[in-house]
């Protein structure tokens, strides 16, 4: 599918001759970013789903009963004064 995008003279030549030093064209790199930032939500997606599915393979946790402490022991501590 072509593309018609409007850029300045200057930028152009500047991206053309530093895609020359890199064996590649202007065309190849905006096609290369397009592509990353079109899949860009759909990696952290499946980032996301994969960290989840870990979650729930863990056995970390407080057990099955759950936690066994109150607010009151958690915050049960000396105040430190100056």
């Amino acid at each position: 599918m072509n593309l018609t995008v409007t850029i300045a003279e200057q930028t152009l030549k500047r991206a053309r001759m530093r895609a020359l030093t890199e064996n590649t064209s202007v065309n190849a790199v905006v096609r290369d970013f397009l592509d990353a930032y079109a899949d860009h939500r759909s990696a952290a997606r499946e980032a996301t789903d994969r960290i989840l599915e870990l979650a729930n393979q863990s056995e970390a946790g407080s057990g099955p009963e759950g936690r066994t402490w109150t607010r009151e022991e958690i915050y049960d501590r000396p105040v430190f004064r100056r």
